[in-house]
Formats: structure tokens, sequence, C-alpha cells
């Protein structure tokens, strides 16, 4: 406990020793036979009718402005009205900063009980490309702030009405939009079955290497299409550290310095310019030293042949704005041999009040567990630390390294086919998800062979794009009336 050490509250935001917590009693795990599973999930369609999945019908209270709110009072209150602003960019990107309202909504629909680790938050663009340990381009889900177990659907409701919500944004016509949905959702409904047959090993090793999903997909792609993508895929292998090292620092007598670009980034020493900054850093190696105790044995070793330069505060994506965000620029053998990692508030996931609290008491360790759980591969630098302010607040946080080959699709620049095609790219990941973290013998089971669960999801999508869009409308009029401060184009 002598690496715990109490920052400014504008830095606390960074890395610390995680709380002691006692040790969980052992669970006796039950191990149900094939036909058991296979009856259960069948048993879940008298709770959970398949059909019944299209249905939506909000709340009558239902206030959307008022959620996105009540999340603005643990957060930097200067970037709160930046994450407003790009909220209002578009309907779909008012989506991905409303996965609160969406759990809200969720909490109030028939329940499956049939429960995985969930995204939390699966929207489109909370998949993407990054780089395996083994160095090759993979195809997973990479946003993990909401994860926690939960009702499958969940999941692919979020998933789909993204879909749905991209389309329209990209004027397809509906019929266009519905087909590129079900195309989803029996990519997702199918590969539930294939892993249902397939043993537990088999399910565990599944990925999707990029190299693959090009042989088998490239050619449904339009020829300027295909060779975007591969330009991209190309672009991704030199998104590294080095690259991230030339675009965010400049030298400064001799010292590579993250350059300052406020709000978006900015240095701790500009933060705290009252601060002795020698002071500063000495207190972030303790917290480094512990943060490096969450990793394993050999990471450890790796990432003490790193030595931290600087550390500044970070705007990062929509719905995580105003949370805490730190970039920590280290440095390797020498200035050649950089390497960024990104340590991120985690606060409870939005799932907690309506699926149930997370059994781990720090939420950086819930996103870890829950990343590791879910992804085929992760980061070799995941870990987790709390840390607590003057002010008196713990806040938890979970560290990465901010960029490895990571890359994101283009949305607005997609087409129907190109949807249609990543649409199932996403449905096969979030299906290998679910079987690794859930039942996949008794998902198989409740959702079937025919497409009655695909219409469904269909139709929800579509009632749910449309509250979207009114959600979206309501923060406007918030914005217009003065109630809400949005900055736009930041």
């Amino acid at each position: 406990m002598d690496d715990v050490v109490t920052l400014p509250a504008p830095v606390a935001a960074e890395v610390s020793e995680s709380a002691p917590r006692r040790p969980r009693p052992p669970t006796k795990v039950v191990h149900l036979t094939r036909s058991e599973r296979v009856a259960k999930g069948k048993l879940a369609r008298a709770e959970a009718p398949l059909a019944g999945h299209a249905d939506f019908s909000p709340a009558l209270d239902r206030n959307p402005v008022a959620l996105l709110e009540s999340q603005a009072a643990a957060r930097v209150p200067e970037l709160v009205p930046i994450r407003y602003g790009r909220m209002l960019d578009s309907p779909f990107a008012f989506y991905r900063g409303a996965a609160l309202i969406m759990a809200s909504d969720l909490s109030e629909l028939p329940r499956s009980n049939l429960r995985t680790q969930l995204c939390g938050d699966a929207h489109m663009s909370n998949f993407g490309v990054f780089a395996s340990p083994e160095r090759h381009l993979v195809f997973d889900l990479n946003d993990f702030d909401e994860t926690l177990p939960g009702p499958f659907e969940w999941d692919v409701k979020r998933l789909a009405a993204s879909l749905e919500i991209a389309g329209r944004d990209n004027a397809f016509k509906t019929k266009t939009r519905r087909k590129i949905v079900l195309s989803m959702v029996a990519a997702y409904r199918q590969a539930v079955r294939e892993f249902a047959g397939q043993t537990n090993l088999d399910v565990w090793y599944a990925h999707l290497n990029m190299d693959q999903v090009m042989a088998q997909y490239g050619p449904q792609l339009e020829p300027n299409r295909r060779k975007r993508t591969e330009q991209l895929l190309a672009k991704a292998r030199t998104r590294t550290s080095l690259q991230a090292f030339s675009k965010l620092t400049k030298i400064v007598d001799g010292r590579a310095r993250i350059i300052s670009d406020p709000p978006l980034i900015v240095p701790a020493e500009e933060l705290l310019p009252d601060l002795d900054s020698s002071a500063l850093y000495e207190q972030l190696h303790r917290l480094i030293r512990a943060y490096r105790r969450t990793l394993q044995p050999d990471r450890r070793v790796l990432l003490e042949q790193f030595q931290l330069l600087q550390l500044a505060r970070k705007v990062v994506g929509v719905g995580s704005i105003g949370t805490r965000a730190w970039i920590l620029l280290m440095e390797g053998v020498d200035g050649n041999d950089p390497m960024f990692l990104q340590a991120k508030e985690a606060q409870q996931s939005v799932l907690e009040v309506f699926a149930g609290a997370s059994e781990y008491a720090n939420c950086g360790q819930r996103v870890v567990a829950g990343q590791r759980l879910v992804q085929a591969v992760s980061d070799i630098f995941l870990g987790w630390q709390r840390t607590k302010g003057i002010d008196g607040v713990d806040r938890d946080y979970y560290i990465r390294q901010l960029r490895d080959w990571k890359l994101s699709a283009v949305v607005d620049e997609m087409n129907p086919t190109g949807m249609e095609v990543y649409g199932r790219l996403c449905g096969w990941t979030l299906a290998r998800a679910h079987a690794r973290s859930g039942d996949r013998v008794a998902l198989a089971a409740y959702l079937g062979g025919k497409d009655t669960f695909d219409q469904a999801i269909a139709d929800f999508a579509t009632a749910y794009a449309n509250q979207n869009e009114r959600d979206h409308a309501a923060l406007k009029t918030a914005v217009d009336s003065g109630s809400v401060t949005a900055t736009m184009g930041v």
C-alpha cells in the first residue's frame, strides 16, 4: 500500500493502487447436459417470445435529456458541452453517446434471461481493426466502458438499431436498410448455432483475421470499394506509437513534449501551472509501478523498459467525453522507441442500474475483465488502477496502448453493400463474444433455425431509430432554449 499517493484533482484521474477487496468465496459450477441446455433455451421463449422482440413502447415519463444531464455531474464540466456538440452532429452521432438512454429503454422490455457478458455499447462504430500480440490485423469489439453481464439481446438490439440509424444518415432506402439489419442478425443467429456445435476450445480460439476476411468478402465489394478498404487496412498498419509520436509531439530543448491543443489535448503542466513538476512526476512514477502489478509478469518486465516523459489530458470519442482520459508519453531505448499509454476513467456501467451491480469493486477492473472475456485478443498493456483526488473522490481507470494498428470504419463513406458486409462481420463477432461468455447451446436453441428473431429485431431497429430521431431533436431543442450548453465543431 506504500504506492498509494494523492494527486491534485485534475491529475488524480490517472492510475493508482486498486482498493483491496475480500476474495469471493468459490462458487460451485453446475455442468448441464446438452439436452438440459437446449431445454433451457426453449424455455426462455416463454419469458420472451422471439416475435416479441419487435416491440418498443417508450415509457410515458421518459426524459432523454435529463438522463444525459445526470451523467454530467461526475464529468469534467468544461468538456461536457463538447460532448453535446458532437452528439448534435447527426442522429447517429447522438446514438453513439446515448448508451444510458437505450439501457433505460431496454430495461422496460421483456428479457430472455439468457445472460452473456455484454459489450454494453455494441453500436457499429465500437467494432474495428487492431493488432493482435502476434502482429496480425484482427476485427473485434473495441470499446468496453459499459461491459457487464446481462440479457444477450440488449447487445443485438443496440447493434441492429445502429445499422438502421447509420443507413438513414447515409440516405439508404427503407428496403435497403432492412436488408442490412436482417443480414446482420442472421449472421449473428447462424454463428451462434455454429458455435453451439463446436468444442469449448474451438470457440475460445475463434477470431476474424483481416487477411481471411478480405479473401472471403473482398470479391463482394465493388472494385473501387475493395481498393479503398485495402488502403485503409494498409494505413492501419502505420498507426503505431511511432506515428502517434510524430503527430502528437515536438522536440523542445532536446526533449519530446506533447503538443498542446486545448481543449482536446492539454499537458498536465498547463492544467496545473502552480504545481511543482518534479513532485508531480515522482508521484506518477509510483502510480505506474502500482498499475504494473495488474499486468501479467512478462508484460511487467516489458513495461519496466519504458520511462514516463509526460502526461496530458485528451478528449476521446463521443459518449466518453467529459470522463477523464489521459495519455502518457513513454520512451524506451531512445527517442526512436516511444509508446503512448492511455489511462481512461471507468465509471459505473450504464447497465448496472438495470441489469445488476458488477462483481468488481473497481470499475477499471470491470472493464478489463469484461474485455479479456469478450475479445479474442486484448492489448498486452491492458490493466487498471484507482486513485483518490484532493476532492476526496475515488476514481477508477483502465490503461492500454493509445494506438496499435487501430482503425474504425468510416461509416458515412459506406455504400449499402459495404455496410451489409460490415454488419455481417459485426454480427459474427458479437455471436463469438456471447458464445465465449454465455451458454451458446441454450442461445442457439432459443434463436432457432427460422428467421423469426431476425424479423423481430429488424422491426425493433426501425422503431428505435424513430425514437432516436426524436431524442436527437429533443437535445437540439434543449440547446436552442439555453437549458443545455453545447460547443459545436470541436
